[in-house]
């Protein structure tokens, strides 16, 4: 039988169990010729949907454009009679939403959700969940020049080199309307590690340009979410944030725009949450933060900073502290060592990038590949930071909340070992939620 040729379509085959790799016939081949593999082995054609959901064990898939009929998200694996209501996820959607203040985008959008399944009278069902959020606020027609030329340091030249076509309103998947869907179970899984361990989720804007809040003015022990939301930039020093603010009404007036940093801190996290060695705790951050548009940058605790210490300089040694409890006296490691957290506060940096969209004219070149200038319209924040902070908090959530389920699947299937252990529910070994059925 002659190789198929490039014009033909092919199906691939993969021999249950794997190994010998792929064999490729055209379509037009009988289908007993490419459905076989051989006498002993059956096969099956694999069709594998690629890169819209994260998590393991508390998975979540979100769906939809920017600019098409809405947005949202389906979650499976969640514990059942977990109380949840729409207002339980709207509070973190209202603070990512679109039209917050000038220094977020105009395009009013409330955001409101609509939990389609998985509930049942205020409690969970243990069955997926589908929350969905309608797009209200369309304007697909601010976007035909984009249709035809290239925003650059957008994803349209890169989706149109995979795809061979895409979405040209609003940037479609590669949208930040898309992060709708990791917010809304965001809040969910924050709720359960609340619930479960006492775990608590802050992030704040710790940067904007050039405007850097020194690393001494937050305390990661004290600081509270009314501190945070208390300005419109999301830092929690007052003093700080009004020139973060200045930066980035300077640029929003000439419509251009800026990046910057979030930092987000995360107590109470039981010890032993993470699995080496491709799992570790930090890996699984570093690639829900970088999943997030816009973001260039993962450090976790001293990061790069940490390059500039000796290793005697930089060691967080132990010691007992009043309770009996094993703990660091400093915490450069940012509260995971060998991949896996150790109760100490962690906490990790995501830096952004300078919003793509602007509204200078701009060199690039055209989908006919010319090259060209565009200015382009619609509507976009001049610094994506102040809304990045719920999306961050989200994603840690549903990293912590994974990695929760993981560790208590492995290891506390069978007793603990209560010399070196305890349970992830609460350091009293006493489980922190148990919900009244009655």
């Amino acid at each position: 039988m002659a190789a198929p040729t490039s014009s033909q379509p092919v199906a691939r085959v993969l021999p249950r169990g794997g190994g010998g790799g792929f064999r490729a016939f055209p379509e037009s081949a009988p289908a007993s010729l490419r459905f076989s593999v051989g006498r002993r082995r059956a096969a099956r054609l694999e069709v594998k949907a690629s890169a819209n959901v994260f998590g393991n064990y508390f998975q979540v898939a979100t769906y939809g454009e920017s600019h098409g009929g809405g947005v949202g998200c389906v979650i499976s694996g969640c514990p059942p009679r977990i109380p949840l209501t729409e207002a339980d996820m709207q509070v973190e959607l209202d603070r990512r939403r679109p039209g917050q203040s000038r220094i977020t985008t105009p395009r009013k959008e409330t955001d409101t959700c609509k939990i389609l399944s998985g509930t049942h009278e205020g409690m969970t069902t243990g069955t997926p969940i589908h929350v969905f959020v309608p797009n209200t606020d369309q304007r697909g027609g601010d976007y035909s020049e984009m249709a035809k030329a290239y925003r650059p340091s957008h994803a349209d030249a890169t989706y149109d080199f995979k795809y061979g076509v895409r979405a040209v309103q609003g940037g479609g998947r590669s949208s930040a309307r898309e992060t709708i869907g990791r917010v809304a179970a965001g809040a969910l899984a924050k709720k359960i590690l609340k619930l479960k361990s006492g775990v608590e989720i802050l992030a704040f804007v710790s940067k904007v340009h050039q405007v850097v809040l020194p690393e001494d003015v937050v305390d990661y022990d004290t600081v509270t979410m009314e501190q945070i939301e208390s300005n419109i930039v999301r830092c929690p020093d007052p003093e700080y944030a009004q020139k973060m603010i200045d930066a980035i009404d300077k640029v929003r007036v000439r419509g251009d725009s800026i990046g910057g940093v979030v930092t987000c801190i995360a107590r109470n996290v039981p010890r032993g949450i993470g699995s080496p060695v491709f799992d570790k705790l930090e890996a699984e951050l570093a690639k829900a933060m970088l999943s997030l548009p816009a973001s260039k940058g993962f450090e976790i605790g001293s990061g790069f900073a940490g390059t500039d210490y000796t290793g005697s300089e930089h060691n967080d040694e132990f010691y007992m502290d009043e309770a009996g409890n094993v703990r660091t006296r400093t915490n450069r490691s940012g509260g995971v060592q060998g991949g896996i957290s150790n109760g100490e506060i962690i906490y990790f940096k995501v830096a952004f990038k300078p919003t793509a969209t602007i509204g200078k004219k701009q060199h690039t070149v055209s989908r006919e590949h010319e090259d060209v200038e565009l200015l382009a319209r619609g509507r976009h924040d001049p610094c994506v930071v102040p809304r990045a902070v719920p999306m961050v908090e989200s994603m840690a959530a549903l990293v912590l909340m994974d990695q929760l389920m993981a560790h208590i699947a492995q290891c506390e299937m069978f007793p603990l070992n209560l010399a070196l252990q305890e349970p992830v529910g609460s350091a009293s070994s006493v489980p922190a939620f148990a919900p009244d059925l009655s």
